[in-house]
């Protein structure tokens, strides 16, 4: 269109007192990126969580993209059972659901803070062994809790009691372990959940992990099998189980719950311990010590991200003559 004399005129007089004369929904393509005009709040991404502290009398706001990223401790044992440190991200390879993921943490001796559960078989069938069981879990708390970890104790009878908190105090926690009475039944599988909630509402991004000192004679739990393995992955808990046989021959033991043990402690990435002897409990402490300073951590983002609450399996294997152990399941979080 051909300017009249009238907007002529009138574009003279903007350009006089510095107005500009592009519409406030153009942009200068001679200015500098900084310079240009922002996004309008308007044309957020549809995927955009806005947080609710919007204020728009300053115009800022807050962006918050949830997303899953899904942590996995990994012991890595050589061949003589020792933990096998330094090894490169290279050497690891990760799938969910049999799709290779992309390693987006890696850690080697990971320093996240531990929250541990002690967890104390006190039934009748376990007092014979109980005073070296509490000289050796004494000897533990001593050792394994240091500067920025908690560590609770319970008792496992026909019911679960937790006889200290979760805290950092090693007297307190050691008196604890002393101070454990004697039980009738076995619950252990209400141990566990109750375990693995107690840890799942700790705050913070910490390594949650159960130690299980028991007969493995699981006789008067209300939850099952499944509940207890459920609670287990839920809460992202390694468990080590210390199986403490009062008797050799199966024919006299709970072998059931001893299998039923065995699978739980397995899918949440931790070891079972069968020691020969109550003696031997320092031996299998100081063990179980070592690996939780010697874990890696890998993170990654699920791709392709499963349907929520749906169960997913993770494989993970090293390069080289290595043993590994992690957690095999996890539940998708919602968006």
């Amino acid at each position: 269109m051909k300017p009249t004399p009238l907007r002529a005129a009138i574009a003279l007089c903007l350009l006089a007192f510095g107005f500009p004369l592009a519409g406030p929904s153009q942009e200068n393509p001679n200015r500098p990126p900084w310079a240009q005009k922002n996004k309008p709040v308007s044309e957020k991404s549809p995927n955009d969580t806005v947080s609710a502290n919007d204020d728009p009398q300053q115009g800022r706001t807050t962006i918050r993209v949830k997303v899953n990223l899904v942590n996995v401790l990994v012991s890595v044992l050589d061949e003589n059972n020792r933990p096998a440190p330094d090894l490169p991200v290279e050497a690891f390879q990760l799938s969910e659901e049999d799709n290779p993921q992309k390693i987006e943490v890696f850690e080697k001796e990971t320093k996240q803070p531990l929250d541990l559960a002690l967890m104390i078989d006190s039934s009748l069938s376990t007092q014979i062994q109980m005073p070296a069981e509490r000289a050796a879990a004494a000897h533990f708390i001593q050792q394994v809790v240091r500067p920025g970890d908690h560590l609770a104790v319970f008792a496992i009878d026909e019911n679960v009691t937790r006889v200290a908190d979760f805290s950092d105090k090693i007297p307190a926690l050691q008196d604890a372990v002393k101070r454990i009475p004697p039980g009738a039944g076995t619950s252990i599988y209400d141990a566990i959940v109750l375990g693995s909630k107690s840890l799942a509402a700790q705050k913070g991004e910490r390594r949650h992990v159960i130690i299980l000192v028991t007969d493995g004679g699981e006789t008067t739990s209300h939850s099952d099998f499944e509940a207890a393995r459920k609670a287990a992955v839920r809460s992202d808990s390694l468990l080590y189980t210390i199986l403490i046989r009062t008797m050799k021959s199966e024919g006299g033991r709970n072998t059931a719950g001893e299998h039923a043990l065995q699978a739980i402690t397995e899918t949440t990435g931790g070891a079972m311990f069968f020691p020969d002897s109550t003696a031997s409990l320092g031996i299998i402490f100081d063990e179980i010590d070592r690996e939780l300073r010697t874990q890696y951590r890998l993170a990654y983002y699920p791709n392709p991200r499963g349907p929520a609450e749906s169960l997913r399996n993770i494989q993970i294997t090293v390069l080289g003559d290595y043993k590994v152990r992690h957690r095999k399941n996890y539940y998708m979080g919602r968006e």
